[in-house]
């Protein structure tokens, strides 16, 4: 249900499950997980590319898993603790640039694992839908904090609050993805976005996700502080000083990623 591999130091993980539009089983979440540790954790990844198989790119939490919890009074059974919320830290937190291929309906927990990645490239066929308020519950998946960075505080409240449909187009034109795409040159567009940044300077990606994780909860002062510490640690990497010397040199510079 979970697909993973590795190509060019880009590790691809894509949901795969099309007959039920990638929603989201305690299996599928656990397999997530461990593909996404699996991909922060190995030194031959540079950058991450996640995706869906068939028409969807997720449909968010399984309903029919739901509601058999919610009908033996197991409630949500604790899913938003230890699958949802580990999952959207990882994609945030990783020392290597996540990049998202929307290539069809992004819904409730799906829609926000896509809003979690650094980049987003969108199918012309996408859509996007905050289904959350429609099943009377509220945002998870970290869409209360991803989504109005995105596109400020009253689009994010009038998404979660109407879970109105956004297609592809509005979506760019929101700032919800970054390009779209015809659906099908989405995988060759995607992938080559990841490429250019697993060859890219991969330990400067990192003090830059670093960064403006931080910035976004703390003072200028605080920011420039850690600018300045992040500055220091990037100065002193082998990619630097090869970049430098290229660039003195005319020469395009060659990343490592260290």
């Amino acid at each position: 249900m979970i697909s993973y591999e590795v190509s060019e130091q880009v590790a691809t993980v894509t949901l795969d499950r099309p007959d039920a539009m990638n929603s989201l089983t305690v299996e599928m979440k656990t397999g997530l997980l461990e593909a996404l540790t699996d991909a922060a954790s190995d030194a031959g990844v540079r950058a991450v590319l996640l995706t869906g198989s068939g028409r969807a790119f997720c449909a968010g939490q399984d309903l029919q898993e739901h509601a058999a919890n919610l009908e033996a009074g197991r409630g949500l059974a604790g899913t938003v603790r230890l699958h949802y919320n580990p999952v959207v830290e990882l994609l945030t937190t990783m020392d290597k640039p996540v990049v998202a291929a929307v290539n069809g309906v992004a819904a409730g927990a799906g829609a926000s694992l896509a809003f979690a990645c650094d980049l987003r490239v969108a199918s012309d066929r996408a859509k996007f839908a905050m289904a959350f308020a429609g099943i009377g519950l509220a945002p998870d998946s970290g869409a209360s904090w991803t989504l109005q960075r995105l596109v400020g505080p009253g689009r994010a409240a009038e998404m979660l609050l109407l879970g109105e449909v956004v297609d592809a187009a509005r979506a760019l034109e929101l700032g919800l993805v970054n390009r779209v795409v015809p659906g099908d040159e989405l995988g060759k567009a995607a992938r080559e976005l990841a490429v250019r940044l697993a060859q890219g300077p991969t330990a400067a990606f990192a003090a830059t996700r670093r960064a403006l994780r931080h910035a976004a909860t703390h003072s200028l002062s605080e920011s420039l502080e850690l600018e300045a510490v992040l500055q220091d640690e990037c100065a002193a990497t082998e990619d630097h000083l090869a970049a430098t010397r290229a660039f003195l040199a005319k020469q395009q510079p060659t990343f490592q990623g260290r």
